[in-house]
Formats: C-alpha cells, sequence, structure tokens
C-alpha cells in the first residue's frame, strides 16, 4: 500500500507571524513528492489561538489511515496525539518535531489546548514514533519531550544547534534528518 503524509505545522504567537507554514515544512513536502510520497500541508485555522475542535475539523478534512506518517511541528505534536488518542486511529508513523505541551503564553486558548491526558494506547496502534529536538531547545520544549516520551516511548533524536526547528533556529529550510526518518 502506497505511503502518505500529513505534516502540521506550528502555533505563533501572534497573528502577525506568517512562518509557522514555512521554514522546513515546504522543503520536506518537495522532498517526499519527489520520492512518491503524497503529502499535505494543511493550514490549521488561527493557530495563534490554538483551538482543538477548529484545528480538528480542518485536519479530518484528510483520509488517514495505516498507510499515513504523521508529523506534527511544536503545537502540531500536541493536536495529533490528543487527535490520535481520541480516535483510536492506526497509523505507521508518528514523528513529533520539537513536541509542545506547555501552555507559556498563559492564554486560555492555548491552556484548553495543552491540557489533555495522553492517551498511553497511542503508541499501540503506531508502528513507529519519532522525535526530534535539540540540545539548545528552550527548557519548556524539553519538559513538553519528557511528558511525551513518557506517554509515548519511541525514539528520541537529538540534533545540534536547531533551537526550536524553525527558521530562526535551523538557520535553513533544509532537513534532511526528517525526511530520511520518514522514508526508512
Amino acid at each position: 500500500m502506497e505511503k502518505k503524509c500529513i505534516i502540521i505545522h506550528g502555533c505563533p504567537s501572534t497573528s502577525d507571524d506568517s512562518s509557522y507554514n514555512k521554514h522546513w515544512i515546504p522543503w520536506t513536502k518537495k522532498q517526499l513528492i519527489e520520492k512518491g510520497i503524497k503529502t499535505k500541508t494543511p493550514i490549521m485555522p488561527s493557530p495563534w489561538q490554538p483551538d482543538y475542535e477548529k484545528f480538528k475539523s480542518e485536519f479530518e478534512k484528510y483520509d488517514v489511515d495505516k498507510n499515513t506518517i504523521l508529523v506534527g511541528h511544536s503545537c502540531g505534536c500536541a493536536f495529533l496525539v490528543r487527535w490520535l488518542g481520541e480516535t483510536k486511529t492506526k497509523i505507521f508513523k508518528l514523528i513529533l518535531v520539537a513536541p509542545w505541551k506547555v501552555n507559556d503564553k498563559g492564554d486560555s486558548s492555548r491552556e484548553k489546548f495543552y491540557t489533555y491526558d495522553i492517551d498511553k494506547t497511542v503508541s499501540n496502534r503506531i508502528e513507529e514514533i519519532i522525535m526530534f529536538t535539540s540540545d539548545n531547545e528552550d527548557p519548556k520544549g524539553k519538559d513538553s519531550l519528557i511528558i511525551f516520551h513518557n506517554a509515548l516511548g519511541g525514539e528520541i533524536i537529538e540534533l545540534k544547534n536547531q533551537g526550536h526547528y524553525t527558521q530562526a533556529g535551523m538557520g535553513t529550510e533544509k532537513f534532511p534528518e526528517l525526511v530520511r526518518k520518514i522514508l526508512q
């Protein structure tokens, strides 16, 4: 069966920040399509004020099944893990890039978005789980990584000097390590 990939972007701090669907996401999509993997990169509604139900409504326009690779960045990871727990969907691979689950902004929308118990049976329905972090990730990002890893297990890959895996942190739009893990 043909593999497919859906990449969910992170949540910027303000509506003025339009970088959330840029940096490595378009480059990765292009690489995967060239390798024959159908790849979608949906734009989530008002991600600077993340709302789980709105994200879910947009996300469920896409077909997700046992041949799907889901990739999340930052708050996109929190969304995917919650959705997988609620729906009990089986997928091929889950990759969390700079996963985030801490309400560091103190606003009510993020509080509702991040506050949920992770269904620890999620990992039973996934062939492989991989989490990318960086040696210079924000401490709250490191805390989030531990929360997800304790609940789901999986492989942790720590790269050097990637920050929160944004253009500013990475200094490039290329993310070959991610592409390799998706293609493996």
